[in-house]
C-alpha cells in the first residue's frame, strides 16, 4: 500500500476526502504536522508536529468479486464490494490491528468502543472512519488514525498517553507507520471472509475497555446516568450494556451512550 507523506495539512481525513476523486486504490496519507485534526463526536485531535502518527487509510470497494473462503485477496488495488450492513466489520478490524500493533510493542491496551485505544485509563489512539456510500454499499472509506508515539506532554488533554511515555523508548515514525500499514494489509482479507468474522469480533470484544466491570454510563437518548456492565458488542456494531439496577440488556448505537470516567 502506497504511503504519501505530507508536511502540513489541516486534517489527513479532510485532505483525503478532498483528493478522493483522484486518489488511486488503497493509499495512505500521512502528515508530519496536522493543524486541525478531527476526532469522534466533532472533537479536535491535538498532536505535536513530528512526534506522532497522524494518517488516513483510503480504501475503495466494489471493484472485484469477493474471494472464496480462505483464498485471500488477489490484489489490494481491487477490493470486493462492502455492503453498508457490513461497515461495522471495518471498524472491528481496524481497531484490532492497531491494538495488535501496540501490544506487539509490549503495551497492554484496550479498545474503548467504538475504536479508541486506551492504555489503562488514558487514550493512546483515536480513530475516525468516514464512509462514502453508493446505493446499498460503501464506495470508499477514509480511516483516520491518530496514534501517540513520541509526544511526552499533553497539556490540552486530560487523559492521554503515548508509546514513549509507556515504554521509555523512542520510535522512528516512518518505520512504525510502514509496520502498522503492513499489519493492516495482512488483516484486510478477513473483512471479506464471513467464516473469519466471528473470531474477529471475539477478539475485539475480549479487548473492550471496562468489559464485565461495573461502571457509570450516560444514556444520551434520555439523559439518564446509570451503573452498567459492558457485556460486548453486537455484529451490527451496537454496544451491549447490562443495567445494574434492572438487569435489562441495553443496546446502543454510536452517539447514544457515553462513558463517565
Amino acid at each position: 500500500m502506497q504511503i504519501i507523506w505530507l508536511d502540513t495539512v489541516d486534517s489527513t481525513n479532510s485532505e483525503a476526502l478532498r483528493r478522493l476523486p483522484s486518489l488511486p486504490g488503497p493509499v495512505v496519507l500521512a502528515a508530519r504536522e496536522q493543524t486541525a485534526g478531527r476526532g469522534q463526536r466533532g472533537n479536535q485531535w491535538f498532536s505535536e508536529p513530528d512526534r506522532n502518527l497522524t494518517f488516513s487509510i483510503v480504501l475503495r470497494f466494489g471493484q472485484v468479486e469477493a474471494p472464496a473462503s480462505g483464498n485471500g485477496l488477489s490484489s489490494l488495488d481491487s477490493l470486493p464490494a462492502l455492503p453498508i450492513a457490513d461497515a461495522p466489520w471495518l471498524n472491528f478490524l481496524t481497531a484490532n490491528v492497531v491494538a495488535d500493533f501496540v501490544a506487539g510493542l509490549g503495551v497492554d491496551c484496550r479498545i474503548k468502543w467504538p475504536n479508541d485505544v486506551y492504555a489503562g485509563r488514558n487514550k493512546l489512539c483515536g480513530m475516525l472512519i468516514e464512509n462514502s456510500l453508493s446505493g446499498g454499499s460503501v464506495a470508499a472509506s477514509v480511516i483516520g488514525i491518530g496514534l501517540n508515539i513520541n509526544q511526552l506532554e499533553f497539556p490540552q488533554l486530560a487523559r492521554a498517553t503515548s508509546l514513549a511515555r509507556l515504554t521509555g523508548d523512542h520510535y522512528d515514525l516512518s518505520a512504525s507507520l510502514a509496520a502498522l500499514v503492513a499489519e493492516f494489509e495482512s488483516a484486510l482479507p478477513v473483512l471479506f471472509d464471513p467464516s473469519l468474522r466471528p473470531s474477529l469480533l471475539e477478539r475485539y470484544c475480549a479487548r473492550l475497555f471496562q468489559k464485565d466491570v461495573r461502571a457509570r454510563y450516560h444514556d444520551l437518548l434520555t439523559g439518564r446516568e446509570f451503573d452498567g456492565i459492558l457485556r460486548g458488542v453486537e455484529p451490527d456494531g451496537r454496544l451491549l450494556v447490562e443495567d445494574c439496577q434492572t438487569g435489562a440488556p441495553l443496546l446502543y448505537r454510536f452517539k447514544e451512550v457515553g462513558y463517565i470516567l
